[in-house]
């Protein structure tokens, strides 16, 4: 009834209709202004003014003072009445001003408010809900009754005609407030398990942000031991290359010093020859045979030619070499030292081996156990509980702990597999179903029809700009990440598979006709 109240107090007195304008007298009565000026007007051939609400008179004609205050509270109250036209439900017997409704009748289909609720039947039949008027829908559509029962076997909302003589005779129904409560009780369970989803969800967008964070600063952190190995690594080449230069600078210099002084002698020993020449030139200027002889006889007297080039010294190419081939072997023995230097963990190969005893019959070992061949011969092999009787290959050796490191050359294999397996992996189960990654025993890289990862049976495509000819293959046992990396040029990381291991794991292999595989020393 608040709302009727309010609306009282917006009315004029003249017009009874709500303020436009309003404006305030003297003493304090507020009237719309066209109404109180048409009234003025009237009362001005009397020359007497007086308050249409309160009679009070005045000696002139009173001014008028907007009431914007007034003003205000009316505009909001129209903007709530529009409000409550378009979303609220009204009382069907206040036809005077709209009051909000606080329940409906379903029995009546009137809605009420608190005023007319009050003098309402209290009869059983009279079934109130929530304000609507959508009466319809609750009612039933085939017996045009209120809808009083649940059915949880069918789980609809039924009246009492179909319990008793209807589809639901019979069956074991419920109040709809007992039902409701029922599931609202349900519901509960749900919502709590939700907020208990949710408070893990939220744990979990905490965990990956801290993880982002983290890995970001390891990011940096390992960019710097990146930055600082490769800087290690130039000042030695750097040392070796200054080594070297100085090396071919020295033996230069060497060869410069010996050719300077042989052009010198050779120089003396020219100058020498033309002083002979032009002596002898002077002996063809005696005439006399006797002194001709004399002179000629003591005069020939010509040195060894001196200085050849076979002589002088030349760089040493073999010496160069020699000291670049030792100082790049020693370069290369220190960057171990220098990797742990910079605390880059070292990925040395494990030595991996094939199990004979669990190779299937056409599948060819090498002796050093290192190659596995597809032939269509049988190795009549005798038979036992290790062996696959599908074309597979296992290692020698499994790994529990630690992390380990292998590659293997697929590059002679059309088609191939390879993975890891756990010790408990089916090995008498023919087709697909003991394969390396269609159980979830098995994680396996793949090219058959397509290149991809499997595990489980679920796969997954990768996609290569290159042919892969050489794996890697990475397992960390306690952190459960197995990893695969595609060696060819360019290097890169194909995928990372991540499990809770909790079986001893074995490199697996599968092998199809006309292929071929090697772990790689």
């Amino acid at each position: 009834m608040a709302s009727a109240d309010l609306r009282a107090e917006l009315d004029c007195c003249i017009c009874l209709s709500l303020f436009t304008d309003p404006v305030s007298l003297r003493c304090g009565h507020n009237f719309c202004r066209w109404c109180i000026v048409s009234a003025l007007d009237a009362q001005e051939a009397a020359r007497v003014y007086s308050c249409l609400d309160c009679r009070e008179e005045y000696p002139e004609r009173p001014a008028l003072e907007k009431n914007r205050k007034l003003g205000n509270i009316v505009e909001r109250f129209l903007s709530a009445q529009s409000d409550m036209e378009e979303t609220g439900i009204f009382c069907t017997y206040c036809t005077k001003s709209p009051v909000l409704a606080v329940k409906t009748c379903l029995h009546c289909e009137a809605s009420f408010c608190e005023k007319h609720l009050r003098r309402h039947s209290k009869s059983s039949e009279h079934t109130l809900v929530e304000p609507t008027v959508t009466l319809e829908d609750r009612k039933c559509s085939t017996h045009k009754e209120v809808l009083k029962y649940y059915c949880p076997m069918d789980a609809a909302c039924i009246c009492v005609s179909c319990w008793v003589a209807g589809d639901h005779k019979g069956h074991d129904v419920k109040l709809l407030d007992v039902a409701s409560e029922k599931e609202k009780e349900k519901l509960r369970s749900v919502i709590e398990k939700m907020k208990s989803e949710r408070e893990e969800a939220g744990r979990r967008v905490q965990n990956l942000k801290d993880h982002k964070t983290e890995e970001e600063e390891k990011s940096v952190r390992f960019a710097e031991k990146v930055t600082g190995l490769f800087t290690d690594l130039k000042e030695k080449l750097k040392d070796l290359e200054k080594r070297i230069q100085g090396e071919i600078s020295r033996q230069k210099e060497q060869v410069s010093l010996s050719v300077s002084d042989l052009v010198k002698q050779v120089e003396l020993h020219k100058d020498e020859l033309t002083k002979k020449i032009n002596q002898f030139e002077g002996l063809f200027n005696f005439t006399d045979p006797l002194t001709f002889l004399k002179e000629n006889v003591n005069s020939v007297d010509i040195s060894d030619v001196i200085g050849d080039v076979r002589e002088a010294q030349c760089l040493g190419e073999d010496l160069v070499s020699q000291i670049l081939h030792r100082g790049l072997l020693h370069f290369a023995k220190n960057i171990t030292d220098m990797k742990k230097k910079r605390q880059f963990p070292v990925m040395e190969k494990s030595d991996v081996l094939l199990d004979i005893d669990t190779a299937h019959n056409k599948i060819n070992i090498s002796r050093d156990l290192k190659s596995a061949f597809y032939t269509a011969t049988s190795q009549d092999r005798p038979d036992g509980p290790q062996r696959f009787i599908s074309c597979q290959v296992l290692s020698s050796r499994s790994f529990s702990s630690g992390r380990h490191y292998w590659e293997v050359d697929v590059s002679r294999a059309e088609k191939w597999i390879i993975g890891v397996a756990e010790e408990s992996l089916e090995r008498k189960v023919n087709g697909v179903e003991s394969f390396i990654g269609y159980n979830e025993k098995s994680w396996g890289l793949m090219l058959i029809n397509s290149f991809g990862v499997r595990h489980n049976n679920i796969y997954k495509p990768l996609v290569s700009d290159s042919s892969v000819k050489v794996v890697g293959v990475y397992l960390d046992y306690e952190a459960g990440r197995l990893s695969f990396y595609q060696l060819c040029d360019p290097i890169r990381h194909l995928h990372t598979f991540t499990a809770s291991f909790s079986e001893p794991l074995y490199a697996a292999f599968s092998l199809f006709e006309n292929s071929s595989i090697r772990i790689m020393k």
